[in-house]
Order: structure tokens, then sequence, then C-alpha cells
């Protein structure tokens, strides 16, 4: 993710708090802001428990967890497709 699209998500997640300030209910917020009401549910209770910070994005969860040796060998795998693994079909 780039600074200015990490930039653009802080500033969507921020959006919030002054309504939750101000007491409007999260279907509300979530119309408002074009968002799902539990995505303003969520950041709602991070807030509760840990003020703006808590809002804040955490960033990337990181790396995949499958080494470059095992990436190479399910993208063999998938090549060789859904037949070749007891499917009945190529679906």
């Amino acid at each position: 993710m780039t600074d200015a699209e990490t930039t653009t998500r802080e500033r969507i997640r921020l959006q919030p708090v002054e309504r939750f300030d101000g007491g409007q209910k999260n279907a509300e917020i979530a119309a408002a802001l074009r968002i799902s009401s539990r995505s303003v549910e969520r950041w709602r209770r991070a807030w509760r428990e840990g003020g703006e910070a808590g809002i804040l994005s955490k960033g990337s969860p990181g790396r995949p967890r499958l080494s470059d040796a095992q990436i190479a060998r399910l993208e063999q795998e998938l090549e060789r497709g859904p037949q070749a693994h007891g499917w009945a079909d190529q679906r």
C-alpha cells in the first residue's frame, strides 16, 4: 500500500470519531459514510478501548507464511488442475 493510500485509509477510519462523540448510532454513521455497520461497530469498540489510536489501521499483516519453495510447489499443483487431485472434472 502506498503512503497516499494509507493516508486515505486513516482519514476514512477517523471520520466516525466525531460522530461517536456526538452520540450518533452505528447505522446512521454507516449510511452517512457509505461503509458497513459492522465496520462502524468494530471501530466504535476499538475507539472505546483505545481512543483515536485504537481506530488507526494496524497495517499489512506481513509477508505470506509460505516459503518461496512452497509457493512454487503450490503453483505447480494448481497448474495440474482439479482432475489430478481427485475431482471429477476441471471445474
